[in-house]
Order: C-alpha cells, then sequence, then structure tokens
C-alpha cells in the first residue's frame, strides 16, 4: 500500500475550500494543470473518486469529505509547528518558511524514527535510504523551522526542546495519513488496517481479548496490536498518535490534551493460593497479614499508594514486599508455589481463580475501589477499526455490569 503524498493532500486540501482547480490556483500559487494532475494522483493512490466535476464547479464525493477531514487535522498539526517556530526564532528577520515546506511525509517520516532510535544509521536503514539523505531530510526541516530539531549527545541524535513538541505532532500527521487508506476502505464495507491498543494490566485477562474476538469475528482484515508499557510511556504515544486509545485504570492526575470515558468501577482484593493458611478464613483483619510475604506493583503506583494509605490509616505497618513486579505471570507463579499474598483486582487473575487454583480474602479493603475506562487524545478521529473495537469493549462492559 502506498503512503500517501502530504503534498497531494495539500493541494487537494486547497481545491476543496476553492471548489474548483482553476479557482485555487492563485490560493495555491500552481498552475492548474498542475494542480489537476496532483488530485488525480491522490485519487489513483486512493483508488476512488474525491469531486464530482461540475460545470458549476467541483463538488466533494463522500470520499472526499471523509478525506478531507484527515487533512484538515493534517494541516492542523503542521500550522501549530509553523507558528511555535515564528514565536521562537530569536530575530524577527530570521525566515520561516512556508507552511507547504512541511508537507513532505518522508522528512517527517525520518525525523519521527530518528526521536525514536537517536541513531541516522538505523534510521537510514528502517526508511531504506541513504545516511545522507537522512541528514539532508532533517536539514531542510530544521533550515525551515528556523531552529534545530536535534543535538548531537554520547547517547546519539537527541530532540531538542522545541523538537521534541514538534515531532509530537509530526507523529499525528502520520497517523492521520495511515488512517486514510481504512477510511476509504470502510465506506466501501471493509474494515481494516491496524489499531494499537495501550493495555493496561486489568484489561489484558478478559476484556480486552473479549473485545478483540469479536470484532475479528467479523473483520478478519484489522490487526490490532497491544502495547503493555507504563503509564506515562502509553499516554506519550497516545499524544503522538502512535496509540489509539489506552483502556485499564483511570488516573486521577490527567492532561487537558486527554479524554476519559469511565467503563465501570472495580475493587483491589487480596489474593493468595487456595491452600493457603488464610483461604477461606471468616472476618480477616490486615494484623492477619502480618508474617506473610508480598508480591505488590512497584512502589509510587497507583495501587500501592491506595494500599499503603489503607493499611495506614488503620495504624498497621505498611506492607514491605518481598518481590516487586508489574508482571501478571510472575505475580502468578510466586503465589501458586508459596504462602505469599498480593493485592489486585480478581479480574487480572480471574481464570486462576475460577479454576480454583487461587482464592480472595474475606478481607475487604475500604476506598480500593479504581475507575476503569478509556482514555483517548482530546480531537482526534479514530480509525474505523479502533472505534469498532471501542464499540465492542462498550457493549462488552454492558453485559458485565
Amino acid at each position: 500500500m502506498r503512503t500517501i503524498g502530504l503534498h497531494h493532500l495539500h493541494v487537494f486540501a486547497g481545491v476543496a475550500a476553492a471548489g474548483g482547480v482553476r479557482r485555487s490556483s492563485e490560493m495555491l500559487h500552481r498552475a492548474s494543470s498542475a494542480i489537476a494532475r496532483s488530485v488525480a494522483a491522490l485519487e489513483t493512490d486512493l483508488g476512488v473518486e474525491l469531486f464530482e466535476r461540475k460545470g458549476r464547479g467541483m463538488l466533494l464525493t463522500r470520499a472526499g469529505e471523509t478525506v478531507l477531514m484527515r487533512a484538515q487535522q493534517i494541516e492542523t498539526s503542521l500550522k501549530e509547528v509553523r507558528e511555535d517556530a515564528v514565536r521562537l526564532r530569536p530575530r524577527p528577520d530570521v525566515p520561516i518558511a512556508s507552511l507547504e515546506a512541511l508537507h513532505n511525509e518522508r522528512r517527517l517520516e525520518a525525523a519521527a524514527l530518528l526521536a525514536e532510535v537517536h541513531h541516522m544509521p538505523s534510521v537510514a536503514a528502517a526508511l531504506h535510504i541513504s545516511q545522507s539523505a537522512v541528514s539532508q531530510a532533517i536539514a531542510r526541516l530544521e533550515d525551515a523551522l528556523g531552529q534545530p530539531l536535534f543535538t548531537r549527545t554520547a547517547r546519539g541524535m537527541l530532540p531538542t526542546d522545541p523538537g521534541s513538541r514538534w515531532i509530537v505532532r509530526f507523529e499525528r500527521v502520520l497517523a492521520e495519513l495511515r488512517h486514510i487508506h481504512a477510511d476509504i476502505a470502510a465506506l466501501q464495507g471493509v474494515l481494516e488496517g491496524a489499531v494499537t491498543v495501550g493495555a493496561l494490566p486489568l484489561a489484558r485477562t478478559e476484556l480486552l481479548p473479549a473485545a478483540m474476538a469479536e470484532v475479528l469475528a467479523a473483520h478478519p482484515k484489522l490487526r490490532f496490536r497491544s502495547l503493555e508499557s507504563p503509564y506515562e510511556e502509553l499516554t506519550a504515544g497516545l499524544l503522538s498518535g502512535r496509540i489509539d486509545f489506552i483502556l485499564g485504570a483511570l488516573r486521577a492526575q490527567g492532561t487537558e490534551d486527554l479524554t476519559t470515558e469511565a467503563l465501570f468501577d472495580d475493587r483491589i482484593s487480596i489474593i493468595v493460593r487456595a491452600g493457603h493458611p488464610l483461604a477461606g478464613r471468616r472476618n480477616l483483619t490486615l494484623s492477619d497479614l502480618q508474617g506473610y510475604p508480598w508480591v505488590l506493583s512497584r512502589g509510587g503506583s497507583p495501587l500501592r499508594v491506595a494500599l499503603d494509605a489503607v493499611f495506614a490509616r488503620q495504624a498497621q505497618p505498611l506492607p514491605q514486599p518481598a518481590v516487586e513486579t508489574g508482571d501478571l505471570a510472575l505475580v502468578r507463579g510466586l503465589l501458586l508455589r508459596g504462602d505469599m499474598v498480593t493485592a489486585l483486582s480478581a479480574y487480572q487473575l480471574h481464570y486462576e481463580i475460577e479454576a480454583g487454583w487461587l482464592h480472595t480474602l474475606d478481607l475487604p479493603l475500604p476506598d480500593m475501589a479504581r475507575g476503569i475506562g478509556l482514555t483517548t487524545r482530546k480531537g482526534s478521529r479514530l480509525s474505523p477499526g479502533a472505534s469498532a473495537l471501542l464499540d465492542a469493549i462498550r457493549r462488552l462492559t454492558q453485559r458485565w455490569r
């Protein structure tokens, strides 16, 4: 599948705004014949007509309207980069290129990948171009914006502060480009393309697998990827467009760039193996847990902070874990092989509890409920596949409540 050219998309948006090729010529500073060729090339790449050619002008088709929405998102992101560059230039006479200079997807790809791997030869290999071509692409962007995007350090090529901000927007642009082919396919009744989900631990046991299986049964051309990184890394991916949405425990502290949607409340339980000395006992208290080793999430995580608060309110010594981990497989293995204790959502160990291998203790933990839900980037327009997966998650949540 060919990458859509940002140049062609920019010309298409200009024609759509003007209502015709001839009318857009002055605005785009191009000959009408060049504009017509650019629009035709974009239609060929997408395999659909974007305009109805009529005597009174060019009217957008349904496919054209869909592509225009992506094009407008791209224009907004690139305008934000250019406006920031104008604001940051050291002197008013330092030239900042026109917006059109940023409409080059290969340069944006090179900058985004270099920000990730910090190594120019690796970028060249990944993009199948020469190292000098990568260097030239970065230099062209830096010339256009009047600021260095990267600085050379002992750890490789690292983005400058402005470069970090701008590359987030470059990545959003590239994400919008990736979604266009899926948008067109969806208009023809086919959901395809890749959906990337930031999956926090609770979601990975039941809810997300069930939703993915349901959607794949109806739309086998879709591909799903899940990322299991710490929350801070997932939100960075969400803001850049590399991740479509995050599913899991909602955080109290948020950012104005993110939107959350609560699905249900989950309570934390104390979980042990079925043959544990405390399993089956009634009316347990926190003091009954003393002397048993803990396996818990890392210090400072929301769950640990809430658990410590419960113990502190009851004047009990805070749990001191023998093992700190976010790896559910490791937690499961440790619980099954001894008398260790953990504090987790029972959903995360649902299958082991259902099989009778693990047991939730009769020990309520007050104020340990967590909101479980979806986090998306404010103003983003999800791909059809991501929207279908979200709808399935919402339906399943309603059934399980």
